[in-house]
């Protein structure tokens, strides 16, 4: 599976957009959300958000955007594709996939282990337990012998990058997995909050080949502080 190209839109790039012009959203109170992402899920995902055990309990514009992508451009193309999502969360990006499309293969959503109640909660929640598996995985760690027997030729990342001493970690768990299986391909997707978070970017073009993925949304989100990209190995 390929990544799509560049569209023609403007360029925009995330470092005209300043310090202040995308702030944290408000933390909301625990509660369940229904998504159809515009008619493109037949029957609605349903996603319990609590920020109990932690931020990656709420519903983050990069999921949003990710998960939509994902349905809208590669619904047929994941068939058997072996598809992991890193900082799930709730696990919008990989529960959408997993009520959208039509996967051979488990798919494995993964957090802290302070998230693995929400993951397990929200699975059973879209009565996904023969299809969905929540796991822990900390970014910087060794992988576990389960995903490298999976061995991940899908990767899914939205809203990974908000807390810069954790940079290095993310970045050391992308080189395992691309390692691990170089025709690998990772979306990714991230809100742009403050200059800091373009070190992780430029960090990442060191390291893989980024690409910024065309999506006819791209306008409207990137004026929201929203890029998309797949990361490759070189």
């Amino acid at each position: 599976m390929n990544g799509r190209s560049r569209s023609s839109s403007p360029e925009i790039s995330p470092l005209d957009f300043g310090e202040d012009l995308a702030p944290l959203p408000v933390y909301k109170a625990a509660a369940t959300t229904a998504l159809d992402f515009s008619g493109l899920l037949d029957e609605p995902l349903k996603l319990h958000e609590d920020l109990s055990s932690g931020c990656g309990g709420q519903l983050w514009p990069a999921g949003m955007v990710l998960a939509k992508h994902m349905l809208h451009y590669h619904r047929d193309m994941l068939q058997t594709s072996r598809v992991l999502e890193l900082g799930a969360g709730g696990g919008i990006v990989g529960l959408t996939i997993a009520k959208g499309c039509r996967i051979d293969q488990p798919l494995y959503i993964t957090d802290m282990i302070d998230m693995e109640p929400l993951m397990q909660h929200n699975i059973a929640l879209n009565e996904l337990d023969d299809r969905v598996r929540g796991r822990i995985l900390n970014w910087g760690e060794p992988l576990s012998q389960e995903i490298i027997d999976f061995k991940p030729d899908t990767i899914l990342a939205a809203d990974c990058v908000y807390f810069e001493p954790a940079f290095p970690l993310l970045l050391q768990t992308l080189k395992d997995l691309l390692t691990l299986n170089p025709s690998a391909i990772v979306f990714f997707c991230f809100k742009k909050r403050r200059r800091a978070d373009m070190q992780f970017l430029k960090s990442a073009r060191r390291a893989f080949r980024v690409t910024e993925l065309e999506d006819e949304d791209r306008p409207v989100f990137t004026r929201e502080g929203l890029f998309l990209y797949t990361i490759t190995a070189k």
